[in-house]
Formats: structure tokens, C-alpha cells, sequence
């Protein structure tokens, strides 16, 4: 069997399809988390917060400079905001998984169980 028939068989295969549908749906997933957290959850804490904005927290290492080139150097700083944020957005997508796994197991267990077992 030739390089390019195996490869046809490997990508018409049910799985290679569903891990590719699963993939484009799980990056257009993570769009929606992002917004959900930097849109409507992070701007409300903040506000609680005294109107800090999330993505601006950071700690400056080394302000920025200019080379003797006439070059600018950027600034070196932790950006712990932005981590922030990003902590939050996995634990949503991973509680959001959780749900969905769970769910799917429920429903697997009700129906073996509607299923009469064979003689």
C-alpha cells in the first residue's frame, strides 16, 4: 500500500474526523472562554478591586531605555495580570470539560442500564 493511500485511509478514519471536529470546536471554545473572562468576569472584580485593570498588573524589572543606537529597549517585567487571567480562563474550560465528561458518563451508565442484558 502506497504512502498516499495510507494517509487517505488514516484521514478519512472516524477518529482522525472527530479529533479534527473536536480540535476547530475546542479553539472556537477558547475564543468564547477568553471573552467570557476578559469581557464580563475580570472588568467587574476589578471595578471591587478599585479599578484595577488585570491585563495592566505587572512587575517592572527594568523600565525601558534606549540604546546608545537610538534603538528602543523594551521593558522587562513579570506580568503577573496576565497570568491571572489566563489561570482563570483554563479553570473555566476545565471545569466546562469536567461537566461535559460527567455528563456524557451519566448518560453512557443509563443507557447500559435501559439496555436488557443478552442471554
Amino acid at each position: 500500500m502506497g504512502l498516499l493511500t495510507e494517509f487517505r485511509t488514516f484521514a478519512v478514519k472516524g477518529n482522525a474526523m472527530d479529533m479534527a471536529v473536536g480540535i476547530i470546536i475546542g479553539a472556537a471554545f477558547n475564543k468564547i472562554v477568553s471573552s467570557l473572562v476578559n469581557d464580563i468576569i475580570m472588568p467587574p472584580i476589578g471595578l471591587l478591586l478599585g479599578g484595577v485593570d488585570f491585563k495592566n498588573l505587572q512587575l517592572t524589572l527594568k523600565q525601558a531605555s534606549t540604546s546608545p543606537a537610538g534603538e528602543a529597549i523594551p521593558a522587562v517585567a513579570v506580568r503577573y495580570g496576565l497570568f491571572i487571567n489566563t489561570t482563570i480562563d483554563f479553570l473555566i474550560v476545565a471545569f466546562t470539560i469536567f461537566m461535559v465528561i460527567k455528563t456524557i458518563n451519566r448518560l453512557s451508565q443509563l443507557r447500559l442500564a435501559a439496555v436488557p442484558a443478552a442471554k
